[in-house]
This record gives C-alpha cells, sequence and structure tokens, in this order.
C-alpha cells in the first residue's frame, strides 16, 4: 500500500519542531500533573521554587530552578499557586516583562473577591501579558488521562497572541481549548469549577417537589383513607404500590414539561409575530434545563419498570391471587384481554422510545448525527413517546375516571392527574400543526415578521425552541 506524501511531509514537518520551554511556578498537585503531562507531549519544562532542589516527586525530565532563572529560560509561566501567595512576584517585576504568565488558580467559593485572580494578577503585574486557562481540569484528570469528561478549557486574556500560545499548548495536551474572550471573563471561567450542577437545580428540585405532593396525595387517598372508611392497615402499599404509582406520574408529567415550554415559545411567537424579541426569563431557563428534565424523566421511567417486574412476588399480589376463585367454565373476556395486551404494548414501546431519547442526548452520540437526524429523534419520536406514554396511561387508568369509587375523599384517582399536562401539550401542539398555523409559524422562525418596526432587536436570537437547538 502506497502512502500519502503529503501525509509523510505533515507528520514529519511536526514531529521535527521542538516545543519550547514552560515555567512552572509551583510544585502542588496540579504543577506536577500539568508538568507531566507536558513532558509527554514534548516541552521541556522547568520549576520555579523556593528551594531549588530535586524533590522524589517532580516529574522525571523536569527541571527545578530558583523563580528568577526558570521565569529567565522560558517564555511562558504558569503561576500554579493560590492567589494569597501571589505577592512573591513583585519582586520578579523585571524578570516577567513581557512574559506570558497563565493564571491556573481557583477560589473556595463563588465571587470571593471582587475582582478575578487572573485580573488581580495582571494588576499586580503590569508588565506581563497574563491569560487565564487551565482552571476547569482537575490534577487528578491530568494524572490518570481519563480527560473526557473535562477535556474542554476555557482560555481568556487580553493579548491575542499570547492567548493563542496558551490555546496551542492546550491542544498539544490533547484538550479541546475554547475561546471566551478578554480577561473579563476571567471571574466566570473561575466560578465554573464552583458551580455545583447549575442546569440540574430546577429540574431536581422540580421533581423533588412533586414526587412529594404525589406522595402525601397518595398517603391520603390510598393508605389513610381506607384505615378511617374501612379499617383496613395498608401501610405496606408505601413500599411498592404507592412508589409505583408516583414514579410513571412523575415520569409522564416529566415528558411533558419538556415540549410544553416549546409550545408555549411557539404560542408567544405568533402572537409578537417575530422570533427576535426576547422570551420571559422563566421560558429561557426552563428551555435550557430541557434535556436534563428529559433525563430525570427517563430514571423515573425506569424506576416504574422495576417496580412493575417485582410485582409478581409481592407477598400482597400473591395472596390475592391465591384467595380468588378462578371458574374454569367462564371463557375469557376479549376485551379485557386486549386492553391488558394493548397497554403493555404501548408502555413497552413508549419506555424503547423514551431510552432512545436518552441515548441520542448523550454529546457522544448527538455529536455523531447532522442536525436533521437529531431534530427528527428530539422532536418526532419525542412527540411520538409522549403519545405512546400518554395512551399507556390513559389504557391502564382511563377507566377509572367513570367510577364513582375512584373519587376518594373526592380526590381522582394519580393516573387521572398525570393526564392533566400530556394531553394539553398534545392538544396545544395539534392545533399548531394545521396550516393556518404552522405556515406563518415557520415563516416567522425563517425570519418573517409583521410588524418589523415594532420589533425589539436584540443580538441574543431565540433558538431554543422544540428541536430549534441541541442540548
Amino acid at each position: 500500500m502506497t502512502s500519502n506524501p503529503s501525509n509523510v511531509m505533515a507528520l514529519t514537518s511536526n514531529t521535527s519542531n521542538k516545543k519550547e520551554t514552560v515555567a512552572i511556578f509551583g510544585t502542588g498537585d496540579f504543577g506536577r500533573a500539568l508538568a507531566y503531562k507536558m513532558i509527554q507531549s514534548g516541552y521541556a519544562v522547568v520549576f520555579g521554587s523556593r528551594q531549588a532542589q530535586i524533590s522524589s516527586l517532580i516529574p522525571k525530565g523536569a527541571e527545578v530552578l530558583s523563580h528568577t532563572e526558570a521565569a529567565q529560560k522560558a517564555a511562558i509561566i504558569i503561576i500554579a499557586i493560590p492567589r494569597q501567595h501571589y505577592n512573591f512576584l513583585l519582586p520578579l517585576a523585571e524578570v516577567l516583562h513581557g512574559k506570558v504568565l497563565v493564571d491556573v488558580s481557583n477560589n473556595l467559593k463563588l465571587n470571593q473577591y471582587p475582582q478575578s485572580n487572573a485580573e488581580y494578577l495582571a494588576e499586580l503585574i503590569p508588565g506581563a501579558k497574563v491569560v487565564k486557562a487551565f482552571n476547569t481540569v482537575s490534577a487528578w484528570a491530568l494524572q490518570s488521562g481519563t480527560l473526557d469528561a473535562s477535556r474542554q478549557v476555557f482560555v481568556c486574556g487580553d493579548d491575542k497572541k499570547a492567548k493563542q500560545m496558551v490555546m496551542d499548548i492546550v491542544r498539544a495536551l490533547g484538550l479541546t481549548p475554547l475561546d471566551q474572550g478578554s480577561l473579563l471573563a476571567a471571574q466566570e471561567i473561575e466560578n465554573y469549577p464552583l458551580q455545583l450542577f447549575p442546569m440540574w437545580k430546577f429540574p431536581i428540585l422540580l421533581s423533588l417537589g412533586l414526587t412529594a405532593f404525589f406522595f402525601f396525595y397518595c398517603l391520603i387517598r390510598d393508605v389513610i383513607y381506607p384505615y378511617v372508611n374501612e379499617k383496613k392497615d395498608v401501610s405496606f402499599f408505601i413500599a411498592i404500590s404507592i412508589a409505583n404509582r408516583i414514579c410513571p406520574t412523575m415520569a409522564l408529567i416529566l415528558l411533558a414539561l419538556v415540549y410544553l415550554p416549546g409550545v408555549l415559545a411557539a404560542i408567544i411567537q405568533l402572537y409578537r409575530g417575530t422570533k427576535y424579541s426576547r422570551f420571559p426569563d422563566w421560558l429561557d431557563k426552563w428551555m435550557l434545563c430541557r434535556k436534563q428534565l428529559g433525563l430525570v424523566a427517563l430514571a423515573f421511567a425506569f424506576l416504574h419498570v422495576l417496580y412493575t417486574l417485582i410485582i409478581p412476588i409481592r407477598s400482597y399480589v400473591r395472596w390475592r391471587i391465591n384467595s380468588r376463585v378462578i371458574s374454569q367454565v367462564n371463557p375469557l373476556d376479549n376485551t379485557s384481554a386486549w386492553l391488558s395486551d394493548s397497554y403493555l404494548a404501548l408502555g413497552i414501546l413508549g419506555f424503547f422510545l423514551f431510552v432512545l431519547l436518552g441515548i441520542t442526548s448523550l454529546p457522544s452520540v448527538s455529536n455523531s448525527v447532522n442536525w436533521r437526524e437529531f431534530r427528527f429523534v428530539q422532536s418526532k419520536l419525542g412527540y411520538l413517546t409522549l403519545i405512546l406514554c400518554t395512551a399507556h396511561t390513559l389504557v391502564y387508568g382511563g377507566k377509572w375516571f367513570l367510577y364513582a369509587s375512584s373519587y376518594r375523599w373526592c380526590l381522582p384517582s394519580v393516573y387521572m392527574l398525570s393526564l392533566i399536562v400530556p394531553c394539553i401539550v398534545l392538544v396545544v401542539k395539534f392545533v399548531l400543526v394545521f396550516p393556518c398555523l404552522d405556515k406563518p409559524l415557520t415563516r416567522i422562525r425563517q425570519g418573517w415578521e409583521r410588524n418589523p418596526q415594532y420589533s425589539e432587536h436584540i443580538p441574543h436570537i431565540q433558538l431554543y425552541l422544540e428541536g430549534e437547538q441541541k442540548t
């Protein structure tokens, strides 16, 4: 097999280029881990330390010098020390003049200081070119090589050339640099590692609130009511029965809440006649966390499947089966058989598509499909999943609407409550599909405006509509 000359030439060119020397101030965990990774990538690394002696912890191949000597040997200096020790750099201001200082520090809490660490460093050494980078990568990930979950490195700085030099190092380490602009973005970059699941906060709080509500609702209706009116102690329902009512209810409602903001956004755009006007803040935030809502809904669906699988081995269920007198004479009720099989079939198909939606939302999967494929799965198949899961619930509990016994203390079954939001979403979506509404909505999303002179033009164009942007 013949080799491609251009590929051979490119390989030869890349391997022959000798990488520059990089100095690291600080011999802590992160400084050593970063040095180890850089030496693997072909960089010459020199440590600047108060004690110019080689420790057993220093990566093999790295040189240890005084801060002044290390700064003189390198054009790029990584400051891997806490902010409170930056003052030791003041006597080195003349040596650091014109050097690229890479600030990798983080704080202990959000907005701990009025200005970012990188901006403080730039004020402290005004003659240096300060770049913020590497603070979102952990020392453990650098040492173990498990960088898949933290491959992105946010970079910002006022000097474009200095920032480009740092981004070249990031790429050489096998990471992905993301240019965040000037040093003004450093405060936000330093807050990234301190945020605890920012996009999950609303979905988790909403799920906990709804779960608590439905738990006490079912407790009153299915445990307290029989005890008060019939003197029956069915408190054991709490472990399995009530849990298996809450899980499918939560899965269906949260799935509907994934598609409800897209429907609301479409109505707002039709009313305003433009897509260039901001949505309300609550709707913007709702749209941004739809992926997380869907994944929480999938988790509840998984729990529902597991609870359903263990139903036959429950003592209560076995007691009920054994206590029944089954007549072999009565023929099979085809209507009940059809309803039972349809309920199970709809549940299986709905759960299958639910899992497919969850898999497609993974970055590794979504990045491997084109935009049209992603939109088809998340929008078209998403609504089909909602239809199947709603039909699954209707077939199972729809008949309870007709029985007075289903309304204990005037409280309907929890399955009835679970159908409210999904049915509203599906009905409104069905109305929006009509040509008289779908055509103007499509034109609006393509840039047409009903009254352009009254539109509020803003740089941030709303794209978070039912499949209008990957989450």
